[in-house]
């Protein structure tokens, strides 16, 4: 069993940036691949980056990829999601979650454990 607390959502106007973490407690997160996903008003949610558990590569989807960066510190049980460069359509609550699973998970129902969320608005 893993909880999992984001933090670093909030209102930034088109262009700039915001950090997001992600503090685990329970187990330790080096054994799981965590990811973040977002949920944009009125839409599904998607996949935006992930961090393998072990190794550590990371991944992302073709929206965020070259603007967004996951990285974690596994003394502190942290994941981040650095976004740079953020525009309107990244306007959405963003979700942590940890999948027991290997290879490279990108849809939410590979993922075992998750977040509240935390909203992140773009202004134009």
């Amino acid at each position: 069993q893993v909880q999992l607390d984001e933090s670093g959502g909030g209102l930034v106007q088109a262009g700039g940036s915001l950090r997001l973490s992600c503090a685990a407690s329970g187990r330790t997160f080096s054994g799981y691949t965590m990811g973040w996903f977002r949920q944009p008003p009125g839409k599904e949610r998607e996949f935006a980056a992930a961090i393998t558990r072990g190794a550590g590569i990371a991944y992302y989807a073709d929206s965020v990829k070259g603007r967004f960066t996951i990285s974690r510190d596994i003394a502190k049980n942290t994941v981040y999601l650095q976004m740079n460069s953020l525009k309107p359509e990244d306007t959405a609550v963003y979700y942590c979650a940890a999948a027991v699973s290997g290879g490279f998970p990108r849809s939410g129902y590979q993922y075992d454990y998750w977040g509240q969320g935390t909203q992140v608005t773009v202004s134009s």
